[in-house]
C-alpha cells in the first residue's frame, strides 16, 4: 500500500470524517457504462482475458498512483503504479469497482482488454475540516476530541433548538427535552455532570460569536455543529469552556450567478401515551363498589383532555439568496414558523433575518465578513401546564356550573377555565451583528480582529379577567383583576483580535502559531410590576396604575442590573513533522470581575500530540487500513457560571420600620457574606482516543476514553454568625470527577449504481462520582437532591455520599405488605419490618437502615443511523436508546395509592391494589428506564431537474417522529424523564423523576419541501 499520506496529501487531504462523531463517505458512482450483462451460462464460458488500463484524475489529467481496482464477488484486485497504469484478469461483464481515498468510487463493466478510468476527485473530503475555535483544522490534524455534524446528518424533526438537530448524532452529549412544548429548550451534558450550582450548559460559539444566543438559529441556516469535548480542545476558551464547547458555523454565499433556495414542512403532533387513569364510567362503578370515597356529581368529564389541541398544526418557511462574485459573496435569509404544541394556548410565533456579506480587497490579502441577524418571537405562555391537576379531579364533575358559567371551587384549580379567563405571553427580540477583518500581512503571516455585538430583550405580560378563578378567589380584592408585565435586557459586547503565523520548514515541518486577546462585557437589567383590583377588563396589563391595589400601597415594583467584565490573553501552537506527529499546547491567561478580590486571573493550559500511524513506512503493506491515528491530550477549562457580584458583599432592603420621628423609612444592612477568595470551578481533563478508516474507506470511526476532575466546586454552605455576618457564603469546596468511553462508527454497507446503504452508530458509556463535598473549612457528608413532591412530605429522591455515584436513588428497601396493607421494609439486618421502626438516619449510616436503591445517570448511550438510497428516493432510520437506569415513577406513588380521593390510575386497582397505607418513598416504585426507539423515519423524493431551465433541485419528504418505543416502564415517555444534572430542577424536571404531570408524550408527522432556482 504507497504512503498516501506523504506522497499524496497536496493531491488528495484526507477523507471527510469525524471525531467522536461519525461521518460517512460521500461517495457516489460516476461515469458509469450501464450494459446489459450476458446470461450467467455464457460469462462461465468465457475465458479469462487480462484488463489493462490506466487510472488518472478526471480534471487534471495526473495519474493517480495507489488506487484499487477489484473485481465485483471475486477476492482478485490489484493497485496502479505510480504511471497509473494496471493490469487485472477479468471476464466481459465482470464489474470492476474502483476506489481511492479522497476521490468518488466507481463501477465499471468490462466490455474489453482495455479501461481507461478518470477518477472524479471528491472536494468536500479533501477539504474537509473541522472547527476549533479561532480557526479550524484538517481532520487529520486534530489532536483534541472533536465531533462534526454536518447539515446532511441532521435530524429532520423540525428543530426548536439547534441541539435538537445533533440529538443522538454525538458519542458523549446528552439532549433532554421535557416534551414537545414549542416553548421550553433543552437540557445539555457532555461526558457527564460537571458541577453543583455553577452553569451545566455548554458554550456556544456562532460564527465565532463566544455565548452567542441559539435562538437567532434555524435549522436551514445551519452549516455544521462542531463539538470541542474533552480540555485540550476547549482550553483556549478558559473559564466559559468547563461544560464542553459547540461551535456552530452558519451557510455562506458562494461565488457563481444567484441562488434561491426555499424549504418548509408541515407538522401534526398527536397525543400518545397519555397517564392511564379511569374513565368517568369507571370512576362511578369504583363509587359504587365501594373502593372509591367522592361524590358522583353525573357529568362524564375527560379534563386532560379538554386541555389538549387537538387541531395543532405547526409550519415553517425559509428563503434564502446567496451568490456573489470571486471578491464578494453575499447569502441572506428570512424565516417564519408558527410552533403549535399539543396544549391549548401554548405556542411560538418567530421572525427571523439573517444576512452574511464577504468582501475580498487588496488583491485578496483583506478579507471582511459581516453577519446580521435578528429575531422577534411571540409565545403563548398561557398553556402547557396543568396536566397533573386535570389528570386527577374527579370526572364525575364538570368545568362549567348549570348556569354556563365556568365551574369554580378552593381546593382546586380550574385549568381549562384559565385559557379563557387569563392571557401570558413573552414578546421577545433578539439581535446580532458581527464583522471579521482577516489581512495576510506578508506570506503565512495573518491580522485577525472580531467584533460582535448582542442584544436579547422581552416583555413578559399576564393579565387575570375580573371573572378568572384567581381574582374571584383573591381575598384581598375579590372579582377585581390582576396584571403584571416585566422586562428584560441583556447586552453582549466582544472583541478579539489575533495574529496567526503558518509555516512550512524543508517540507517536513509544518508550523502554525496562535496568539490572540479577548475582552468581553455583559450587562443585564430589569424590573417587573403587578397591580390588583382592576374593575375592568378593557386596559389588561397596559394600564397598571389603574388597579387599586397601587393606591392601597399594596402593589409590587422591583428592578436590577449587574454587569461582569471578562479579559483574557491566550495562545495555541500546532507542529506537525513529516505529516505523522502532530503537538499541540495551548494558553489562556484569564481574569473575570465575578471572581473575588485575591483571585482575578487564572490560567488554562493545555497540551495534545497525534501521531499518523497509518503514514509510517511499516503500515505501507497493511491494506485494510487506510488511515489510523492515535491521540492524547490533557486540558484545564474553568466555570465562572455564577451569579455576579457573588464575592462581593451586598447590601439589601432589611424592610421598613418606625424611626423615632414616627416615620415608616426603609433600612438596609448587608445581605451577603463577601468571599474574597471566591474563584472559578477547574476541570482538569485527560482524553485518548484513536480515528480510523478501513477496508477500502467502507469503515470509519473513532474510540475515545476519558477521565475528568472537577475540582472546587461552587456551592453555597453554612457559616457561623459571628464573625460571619450571614449565615451562608457561596465557595469553593469539593471535587466531582467522571469517567467514560466513546465509540463512533460509519460503515458503507453498499455502494452500487442505484442503491446505497450507509450506517452511523454512536455508543457511550458513564461514571460520575461526587470525591467530596467537604475541605478544611467546610465539611459535609452528603447533599440530598431531587425533590419527589405531591402528596406527603417524602424530601428528595437522592442522596449522594462523599465518594459516591451522582444519582444514586436513596431511602428505605420495600419488603412487601402484611395483612393489613401496611408498608413493610428491610432494615440492616435484613428483616422486614413496618414504616415506624425504620431507622431513617443519614448521618449515622452505621445503624441507619436506609441504602442505594438505584441509579439515575444511564450507564449506556446508544443511537444507529440507516441511510438508504434507490435512484431518486432515499430513507432514513433513525434510532436511540439509553440502557441500565432506574426512574422514580412519581404518578404511580401519588395516584396508585388509594389514599387520594380524586381520580386514580387503572394499576391502583390491580398492579398497586395491595396497598392500604400512605404514601411512601422507596424502591417500590423505581423501574428499570431502558429504553429503544424508533426516533425518526424520512423518506424523501428528489426529483430530476436537469433539463429544467428554471429549477436546480426540488425534493419532497415525510417524516414520523417518536414512532416506536420499546420498554418496560410503565410511566411517560421514558425518553423524556430528564437524565443530566444532580437532581435539580431543570425546565420543571428533575433527574430520574418522572414528574406526576409531565408535557404529554407526542408522536408527530412531517411534511417538508426544499427546492432551489
Amino acid at each position: 500500500m504507497p504512503n498516501y499520506y506523504s506522497k499524496q496529501t497536496n493531491r488528495a487531504g484526507f477523507v471527510r470524517g469525524s471525531i467522536l462523531c461519525f461521518a460517512l463517505l460521500a461517495c457516489s458512482y460516476g461515469a458509469v457504462h450501464a450494459h446489459a450483462q450476458p446470461p450467467r451460462e455464457q460469462v462461465q464460458q468465457q475465458e479469462q482475458q487480462t484488463v489493462t488500463g490506466t487510472v488518472k484524475n478526471s480534471s487534471t489529467g495526473e495519474a493517480l498512483e495507489g488506487v484499487t481496482i477489484k473485481v465485483k464477488g471475486k477476492e482478485a484486485a490489484v493497485q496502479s503504479d505510480e504511471a497509473g497504469k494496471f493490469t487485472i484478469a477479468a471476464n466481459n461483464g465482470d464489474v470492476l469497482e474502483v476506489t481511492y481515498l479522497g476521490y468518488k468510487t466507481q463501477s465499471i463493466t468490462v466490455q474489453s482488454s482495455l479501461a481507461n478510468i478518470n477518477l472524479v476527485s471528491n472536494e468536500e473530503e479533501i477539504e474537509a475540516v473541522v472547527v476549533v475555535g479561532y480557526g479550524t483544522q484538517k481532520l487529520k490534524e486534530v489532536t483534541s476530541s472533536v465531533a462534526h455534524v454536518d447539515a446532511e446528518q441532521f435530524r429532520q424533526s423540525g428543530a426548536r433548538n439547534p441541539l435538537d438537530l445533533i440529538q443522538g448524532k454525538v458519542a458523549g452529549l446528552q439532549v433532554s427535552r421535557s416534551g414537545s412544548n414549542p416553548n421550553t429548550g433543552v437540557a445539555t451534558q457532555i461526558r457527564g455532570a460537571i458541577s453543583v450550582t455553577g452553569s451545566a450548559s455548554p458554550l456556544f460559539v456562532i460564527d465565532g460569536i463566544p455565548g452567542g444566543n441559539p435562538d437567532l438559529l434555524q435549522q436551514d441556516d445551519i452549516e455544521s455543529i462542531d463539538v470541542l469535548k474533552d480540555g485540550s480542545g476547549a482550553a483556549i476558551y478558559g473559564t466559559s469552556a468547563n461544560a464542553g464547547v459547540i461551535l456552530i458555523t452558519t451557510k455562506k454565499g458562494k461565488p457563481g450567478k444567484p441562488q434561491v433556495n426555499y424549504s418548509s414542512y408541515f407538522r401534526k403532533d398527536f397525543l400518545f401515551n397519555r397517564p392511564d387513569f379511569l374513565t368517568a364510567d369507571e370512576f362511578r362503578q369504583k363509587i359504587a363498589e365501594g373502593a372509591i370515597k367522592s361524590p358522583d356529581k353525573g357529568f362524564s368529564t375527560d379534563f386532560f383532555d379538554e386541555l389538549v389541541n387537538h387541531d395543532n398544526f405547526s409550519h415553517n418557511h425559509n428563503l434564502s439568496l446567496s451568490g456573489g462574485s470571486e471578491g464578494t459573496t453575499y447569502r441572506g435569509s428570512v424565516n417564519y414558523r408558527n410552533l403549535e404544541g399539543i396544549a391549548k394556548e401554548n405556542g411560538r410565533k418567530e421572525y427571523t433575518v439573517r444576512m452574511n456579506l464577504n468582501q475580498k480587497a487588496f488583491d485578496d490579502r483583506l478579507d471582511f465578513q459581516l453577519n446580521m441577524a435578528t429575531n422577534t418571537n411571540h409565545a403563548n405562555l398561557l398553556g402547557g401546564g396543568g396536566w397533573e391537576s386535570e389528570a386527577t379531579k374527579n370526572p364525575t364533575f364538570s368545568n362549567y356550573n348549570e348556569d354556563g358559567s365556568y365551574f369554580y371551587e378552593e381546593t382546586s384549580t380550574n385549568e381549562f377555565a384559565r385559557l379563557f379567563t387569563e392571557t401570558s405571553y413573552r414578546k421577545q427580540q433578539t439581535s446580532s451583528i458581527d464583522g471579521k477583518v482577516d489581512f495576510d500581512i506578508y506570506d503565512g503571516l495573518k491580522f485577525s480582529a472580531f467584533g460582535s455585538i448582542q442584544r436579547n430583550n422581552y416583555i413578559d405580560g399576564s393579565y387575570r379577567q375580573l371573572n378568572s378563578e384567581s381574582s374571584l378567589e383573591d381575598s384581598d380584592y375579590p372579582g377585581g383583576g390582576y396584571a403584571s408585565k416585566s422586562n428584560f435586557l441583556n447586552q453582549r459586547y466582544a472583541f478579539e483580535p489575533t495574529l496567526t503565523y503558518t509555516k512550512l520548514i524543508a517540507e517536513r515541518h509544518n508550523l502554525t502559531a496562535l496568539a490572540g486577546y479577548s475582552y468581553r462585557y455583559e450587562m443585564e437589567e430589569g424590573q417587573s410590576a403587578d397591580n390588583r383590583g382592576f374593575i375592568n377588563d378593557n386596559f389588561h396589563e397596559d394600564n397598571l396604575s389603574e388597579g387599586q391595589a397601587l393606591r392601597d400601597g399594596r402593589a409590587n415594583l422591583d428592578s436590577w442590573k449587574n454587569d461582569n467584565t471578562l479579559i483574557a490573553f491566550f495562545g495555541r501552537v500546532n507542529y506537525t513533522l513529516d505529516d505523522k506527529y502532530m503537538i499541540q499546547a495551548i494558553l489562556r491567561h484569564e481574569g473575570s470581575s465575578k471572581f473575588g478580590a485575591n483571585n482575578k486571573w487564572g490560567n488554562f493550559p493545555s497540551i495534545s500530540v497525534g501521531w499518523n500511524i497509518s503514514n509510517e513506512e511499516f503500515m505501507q503493506d497493511v491494506s485494510w487500513i487506510n488511515f489510523l491515528k492515535l491521540r492524547a491530550g490533557y486540558g484545564v477549562t474553568g466555570n465562572t457560571g455564577f451569579a455576579n457580584n457573588a464575592s462581593r458583599l451586598t447590601l439589601g432592603g432589611g424592610g421598613k420600620y418606625l424611626f423615632p420621628d414616627e416615620a415608616y423609612r426603609e433600612t438596609y444592612g448587608p445581605d451577603r457574606n463577601p468571599n474574597p477568595n471566591l474563584r472559578w470551578e477547574t476541570k482538569k481533563e485527560t482524553n485518548i482516543g484513536l480515528d480510523f478508516t478501513l477496508f477500502n474507506s467502507k469503515l470509519t470511526g473513532s474510540l475515545d476514553v476519558f477521565q475528568r476532575k472537577t475540582v472546587d466546586l461552587l456551592d453555597t454552605y453554612i457559616t457561623p454568625q459571628p464573625p460571619f455576618i450571614r449565615n451562608n457564603i457561596y465557595s469553593n469546596v469539593g471535587t466531582m470527577s467522571s469517567k467514560g468511553i466513546e465509540l463512533a462508527l460509519g460503515y458503507q454497507a453498499i455502494n452500487k449504481e442505484n442503491f446505497k446503504w450507509n450506517m452511523d452508530f454512536t455508543a457511550s458509556t458513564l461514571r460520575n462520582v461526587m470525591n467530596s463535598y467537604s475541605n478544611d473549612v467546610f465539611t459535609v457528608k452528603y447533599k440530598t437532591f431531587g425533590a419527589i413532591g405531591g402528596a406527603g412530605d417524602l424530601g428528595d429522591a437522592f442522596t449522594t455520599y462523599e465518594g459516591r455515584e451522582v444519582g444514586e436513588f436513596f431511602g428505605k428497601k420495600f419488603a412487601g405488605f402484611d395483612e393489613e396493607g401496611k408498608w413493610l421494609f428491610y432494615n440492616r439486618a435484613g428483616e422486614a419490618v413496618r414504616n415506624d421502626v425504620i431507622n431513617n438516619s443519614r448521618d449515622d449510616m452505621e445503624n441507619s437502615d436506609m441504602q442505594v436503591l438505584g441509579h439515575a445517570v444511564p450507564r449506556y448511550y446508544v443511537s444507529w443511523t440507516n441511510d438508504f438510497s434507490y435512484k431518486n428516493f432515499d430513507l432514513r432510520i433513525f434510532m436511540r436508546g439509553k440502557f441500565d437506569y432506574d426512574i422514580l415513577n412519581t404518578t404511580a406513588l401519588s395516584y396508585g395509592n388509594k389514599v387520594w380521593t380524586g381520580n386514580l390510575l387503572r394499576d391502583a386497582f390491580t398492579k398497586y391494589n395491595e396497598i392500604n397505607d400512605t404514601y411512601m418513598y422507596s424502591d417500590y416504585y423505581l423501574e428499570s428506564g431502558s429504553h429503544f426507539k424508533i426516533d425518526e423515519v424520512t423518506l424523501g423524493y428528489r426529483f430530476d431537474l436537469k433539463n429544467s431551465a428554471y429549477f436546480k433541485n426540488l425534493r419532497l419528504y415525510v417524516t414520523g417522529q417518536n414512532l416506536v418505543t420499546i420498554t418496560g416502564y410503565s410511566g411517560n415517555d421514558p425518553d423524556f424523564v430528564l437524565d443530566t444534572g444532580l437532581g435539580n430542577e431543570i425546565n420543571g424536571q428533575r433527574l430520574g423523576i418522572d414528574s406526576r404531570g409531565p408535557y404529554p408524550n407526542t408522536r408527530s408527522f412531517l411534511f417538508g419541501v426544499n427546492f432551489g432556482f
